[in-house]
């Protein structure tokens, strides 16, 4: 089994997202924006007036906060 919960880059940036949406849900931040583009998405955390992450660092992030919420 693979360390990672994903296996390419589409997946990767949808885990991403849903420990983006999870985080808002736990109220962990206010926001978060992603910019789609045909050969990769830029996350911003908590907005847009952030630097842009790479999908690995946002999934990264995300996940971490995530899962010390819990």
């Amino acid at each position: 089994m693979s360390e990672h919960p994903y296996h390419d880059q589409l997946s990767l940036e949808e885990r991403a997202e849903e420990f983006g949406k999870k985080a808002m849900e736990l109220g962990l931040i206010p926001s978060f924006v992603i910019r789609y583009f045909p050969d990769v998405w830029e996350f911003y955390v908590p907005n847009e007036q952030a630097d842009p992450l790479t999908p690995e660092e946002a999934y990264h992030q995300l996940k971490r906060l995530v899962e010390q919420s819990g």
